[in-house]
């Protein structure tokens, strides 16, 4: 459980690659970030969560999720059984409801559009 606003990290590793997700909220904006742990600069793309202060039941402890496919190579965001973003890591998209921050095009040309 996480209490939106307060400053958290929770991070996952691929099950069976060298992938993984970081959620972050630093106290004012939650983040979903996508990492190559085989990169010297794992970070491929970065996800838009929320603002903190645009969080109508921040008051209430929110529970988050990150699940994986079978093949290691997809992961998703869930808070309180409600999806906020993926990382196709295969395709090389990241999808977030607010299609924000614009995406890294050195990974790729998509944009994160839900």
């Amino acid at each position: 459980m996480i209490n939106v606003g307060e400053e958290t990290v929770i991070e996952d590793q691929s099950p069976k690659t060298c992938f993984a997700v970081v959620f972050e909220d630093d106290g004012e904006t939650g983040y979903f970030y996508g990492l190559d742990r085989s990169l010297g600069d794992p970070i491929l793309d970065t996800l838009h969560i929320y603002n903190s202060d645009a969080v109508t039941d921040k008051n209430i402890p929110s529970k988050v999720q990150i699940l994986w496919s079978q093949d290691g190579l997809k992961a998703a965001l869930i808070i309180n059984q409600y999806p906020h973003a993926v990382f196709d890591f295969e395709g090389k998209r990241g999808y977030c409801r607010s299609n924000f921050p614009p995406p890294n095009e050195c990974w790729t040309k998509f944009s994160h559009e839900w």
